[in-house]
């Protein structure tokens, strides 16, 4: 029987991919194998030592002490591309409501005053201050190409947009499903200097916190338009503003309010909508259970911020489990203390990403305590698990 604390409110739909006789799942539980977690902060709270693993039902891991986590040999998990398309149209409706003044447009009809006629006279003396363009033909930036950036570029350019991508990092699985006819931009600032509207879509590093600033903005054309639902930081707020201000920038759309952005006329701030949608919670969490589930019974690692990614289909034997720092000789040693203890290995895989490494090891009888004694003292192993046959 695993344990699963849940931190936040996760879906009904991904918690029903833990089976009940196999798993117990609660708020509040003692000694938890893994905590499924979506927006709690988790730097502060003791994490109990029984904790194998820690799955976050989306994208960000922010709020999770990822570093300490693997210095522990604890697997953290994500949800990479379940809230895609939530944050794609979220983004769409960003680009529409700039280019046109909706919300601005909006509140202006809701502050009408009068009867019928008075109003139906301001609206045809108001109307015009709120004429916008359409998005055929302008040039859509999208910095990051991971899952949502690729869904978001395809969609501009089924609007008749033209896009243009900058990624260093992007996969051969994305750029496969990136439209052929996407431009690829040599750095940031070409891109900025190619682009009628700009979106964000990379994680808040120290490499990309305030990569828009005052500086960078000056590269964009006259009247652009800028997106931000990926990270608050990402761009320099007051820069935008003063941007705003002067009439360079037309529009800034973000899901980050702040007190220097809530009331600006030219912004439309959201309060964090990006992935608020029953679908995109739904996926996330069927996402990261299948993963815990995967990781707790079988020691396969899918979608991983801080292990590699490593899958050993279960045929016969017992399986142990092993993560290690990444050093010369851990095979070695390994199997030295297996085969001291008459222990025959059926199969082996290990797999390594950075400092530490994951071994999955099938034997063809339980491994006595003893010996589990002696690979836990190996020096650089973190965590060994008996996963049984």
């Amino acid at each position: 029987m695993f344990k699963i604390q849940t931190l936040n409110n996760i879906s009904v739909v991904g918690l029903e991919r833990l089976p009940r006789e196999r798993y117990e799942i609660a708020s509040e539980i003692a000694n938890p194998d893994a905590i499924l977690v979506r927006s709690a902060k988790m730097h502060d709270m003791t994490i109990p030592e029984s904790v194998k693993a820690i799955g976050r039902a989306g994208a960000g891991t922010n709020n999770v002490p990822v570093a300490e986590m693997t210095k522990r040999g604890v697997a953290v998990f994500n949800a990479p591309g379940a809230n895609a398309n939530a944050v794609k149209e979220l983004v769409l409706a960003g680009m529409l409501m700039s280019a046109r003044n909706i919300a601005q447009a909006w509140q202006f009809a809701r502050e009408l005053q009068g009867d019928d006629a008075a109003i139906n006279e301001a609206v045809e003396a108001g109307k015009k201050r709120f004429a916008g363009f359409e998005l055929p033909g302008r040039t859509l930036g999208v910095v990051g190409l991971g899952a949502i950036g690729v869904k978001v570029a395809n969609a501009a350019r089924a609007l008749d947009m033209h896009v243009i991508g900058y990624d260093p990092t992007i996969t051969v699985q994305r750029a496969w499903q990136l439209a052929s006819d996407v431009k690829q931009a040599l750095s940031i600032d070409d891109l900025l200097a190619r682009s009628d509207f700009v979106t964000f879509h990379v994680p808040l590093t120290d490499q990309t916190r305030h990569m828009i600033n005052a500086e960078r903005l000056r590269l964009l054309p006259k009247g652009a338009v800028l997106l931000n639902f990926s990270r608050q930081g990402i761009l320099d707020d007051e820069a935008v503003v003063a941007a705003l201000d002067s009439g360079h920038l037309y529009a800034y759309c973000c899901d980050f309010p702040s007190n220097r952005l809530k009331d600006h006329p030219r912004v439309v701030t959201l309060p964090h909508l990006g992935a608020s949608t029953r679908e995109a919670e739904d996926n996330c969490a069927i996402m990261v259970a299948d993963q815990i589930r995967d990781y707790l019974e079988d020691g396969n690692v899918t979608n991983s911020v801080n292990f590699p990614d490593i899958l050993l289909p279960r045929t016969e034997g017992y399986r142990m489990a092993i993560v290690n720092s990444n050093v010369p000789n851990m095979l070695g040693q390994i199997s030295t203390d297996l085969a001291a203890a008459g222990l025959n290995i059926i199969d082996m895989l290990n797999r390594s990403r950075g400092d530490v490494a994951v071994t999955l090891v099938d034997v063809d009888k339980p491994c006595p305590e003893s010996t589990v004694e002696l690979i836990r003292a190996i020096d650089g192993v973190l965590s060994v698990r008996c996963l049984g046959a």
